[in-house]
């Protein structure tokens, strides 16, 4: 019987009990990157819910603007030449003649600024004006209003030889769809 001891104890104790360690840590292996990915995909799911909301949040405000949305692409549309036209003799019509008179006004072909780099069709605008500095800045107000869709490029202001107004030359870049 001491023959057979040495085998029994071999195979009837180690081996099982070796058998049995590498499956528990198999398992203890297999448990952790389950609960690993369980936990990822849990934190991918509540920042699902968060973006959830947010969207939401952006669609109801979104939807209070549909209006204004619809009004800017109606400017927008408009030819930028006859749109700036038709608004300054707006303005002019408001502020009284010696302070404020349109000197020039031009519509160059050639893009410039941040259009020449920009995939976005534009149109540039150059303005010339004679004014005292509180007229062009209620005409620049009342022009930008109602054009959004410009965005200075270049503003430069010299003194008028013959007045005590300045002369402002004002170059645009007008964003077209």
């Amino acid at each position: 019987m001491n023959l057979y001891r040495q085998a029994i104890a071999l195979f009837g104790f180690v081996v099982p009990v070796v058998i049995a360690a590498v499956a528990i840590g198999v398992g203890l292996s297999v448990k952790g990157k389950i609960s690993a990915s369980f936990e990822e995909k849990c934190s991918h799911f509540d920042g699902f819910k968060q973006n959830k909301i947010a969207a939401l949040g952006l669609e109801a405000q979104i939807s209070r603007k549909r209006e204004d949305i619809s009004r800017w692409e109606e400017l927008v549309s408009k030819e930028t030449a006859s749109a700036i036209s038709s608004n300054l003799r707006s303005i002019e019509e408001k502020l009284p003649s010696k302070e404020f008179q349109t000197t020039g006004q031009q519509f160059p072909t050639s893009r410039a600024g941040f259009a020449s780099v920009s995939g976005q069709d534009s149109a540039q605008v150059r303005l010339a004006f004679r004014a005292t500095y509180r007229s062009m800045q209620r005409a620049l107000l009342e022009l930008e209003t109602h054009m959004p869709q410009l965005q200075l490029q270049e503003l430069r202001m010299e003194p008028s030889a013959n007045s005590n107004s300045l002369n402002f030359e004002i170059h645009y870049t007008a964003w077209e769809q």
